[in-house]
């Protein structure tokens, strides 16, 4: 890996030369190099902590002034419990990963087709904040025989220079060529980068919504990523409460600025008066702000304390289109399951939502009806995740409608490849005349 300030064109023709590299090396190199990656990186956690909190001081001052969002202070902490770990795993989770083999066919005697993953190429990865972004990127590029240029934020410099530095002398020792990863630190070449579409095949903005809307806007080259997360829970009359209470307030409180937090919650009517309000207790305790729609208000009044009752806030229709990455927690009420996929393809992002019901048939229906990349039943929105679906990390989540969708680890950054081994074969042999062959397509074992 290494730090560059070369023009953005000479950084790109210098990937799109290492991706070629790359992508004949045996995996045992590959692994060989993220291995030296995981030790470089564990050896060094003191050196790279204290960059981070340099970067935490100077954000949390820029918040305190106005000019940086909490939530982006939340994702730049890296010393946050089990997010260094999470880390280290995560590369050793992707070492171990299989290389697929995704079709083999027997077209006929002596003429096998075997359809084969192979790297994309160049990836482009711009993003704020998330200082782990550049291991997660790193392990899963290598990997998957991809080269990466990578473009952090102001906010997280002192974080991405340390982890780095530490990454490029661990490749020194490998058969990685150094330029495969790199971290372009020239300030504002963003736009240079998002016209090189004849070195870089794919760009993953991993940040706000404004900038991914931005770089969707502003390059030719595909991009990989969603610009809200906006997540739904749909809280049905038949849920078990305490299951409800568990999963609604992990889905709230577990990381309130990560995209797959829950931001809102739909409740039906028949739930109002005996889920609800156990839920939004759990809420309030846990510091959560709740904008409610008339109805649930009006069953929380009710039912709830008069101290709890009164900090509860009214919802305007803007609530139900925000992503608020922060303790705030919009909730709607809906008098069907239908009423509930509704509102969801209408007003949510495509990310991940989910049902609370006992009832395996509407479960089933919402799954089959959410248009999202995510559909859960009786779990928290917070599973959505690389790691924790098994694919030892990974480089964001897609809400796109191509081959990589919702969690994008090894597979969603690779494309396909066929392979015929045949022994003089023509198509001329092949038809339906006389004493012509016939295809056998057999499936064959991986």
């Amino acid at each position: 890996m290494s730090l560059t300030n070369a023009l953005p064109v000479d950084a790109a023709k210098a990937a799109k030369s290492a991706s070629h590299t790359l992508a004949t090396l045996p995996t045992s190199a590959r692994n060989d190099a993220l291995t030296a990656i995981h030790v470089a990186l564990s050896q060094s956690k003191e050196e790279i902590l204290a960059a981070n909190a340099r970067d935490l001081t100077a954000a949390t001052k820029a918040a305190e002034d106005g000019k940086l969002s909490l939530s982006i202070v939340s994702r730049l902490d890296l010393g946050k419990k089990g997010k260094w770990e999470d880390m280290l795993k995560g590369i050793l989770d992707v070492r171990e990963l299989e290389d697929p083999v995704t079709l083999r066919t027997r077209l006929d005697e002596g003429l096998d087709l075997e359809r084969v993953s192979c790297p994309i190429g160049v990836l482009l990865i711009i993003f704020e904040a998330r200082p782990e972004v550049i291991a997660n990127i790193a392990s899963l590029a290598i990997k998957s025989g991809n080269a990466a240029i990578l473009k952090g934020g102001k906010e997280s410099t002192e974080s991405f220079v340390a982890i780095s530095r530490v990454i490029s002398a661990a490749l020194e020792a490998t058969v990685v060529p150094n330029t495969a990863i790199q971290l372009v630190t020239t300030r504002d070449v963003i736009p240079q980068l998002l016209a090189l579409d004849q070195y870089i095949d794919l760009v993953i903005p991993r940040g706000s919504n404004e900038l991914v809307r931005y770089i969707k806007s502003s390059t030719k080259i595909p991009v990989l990523g969603h610009a809200d997360g906006i997540c739904s829970i749909y809280l049905e009359h038949t849920a078990d409460p305490e299951m409800a209470v568990r999963v609604i307030v992990d889905s709230k409180t577990s990381y309130p600025a990560a995209c797959n937090s829950v931001e809102t919650l739909l409740v039906e009517t028949a739930s109002l008066e005996t889920l609800l309000p156990p839920v939004a207790e759990a809420l309030l305790a846990k510091g959560v702000s709740l904008r409610c729609d008339a109805s649930s208000k009006k069953a929380l009044t009710a039912k709830l304390s008069l101290h709890s009752s009164v900090i509860l806030q009214d919802a305007d229709e803007s609530d139900f289109d925000t992503e608020h990455l922060s303790l705030t927690l919009a909730i709607k009420t809906v008098s069907t399951v239908t009423e509930a996929i509704s509102h969801i393809n209408i007003h949510g992002s495509h990310h991940t939502d989910a049902i609370i019901t006992s009832s395996s048939p509407l479960a089933e229906q919402f799954m089959s009806s959410v248009d999202s990349a995510g559909v859960f039943w009786n779990t928290s929105t917070r599973m959505a995740d690389g790691m924790r679906f098994g694919f030892g990390t990974e480089v964001g989540i897609s809400t796109n409608k191509i081959h990589a969708r919702g969690p994008v680890g090894l597979e969603g950054l690779m494309i396909y490849k066929y392979k015929i081994r045949g022994g003089g074969q023509i198509t001329a042999e092949y038809g339906e005349g006389s004493g012509q062959r016939s295809f056998k397509h057999e499936k064959l074992l991986f």
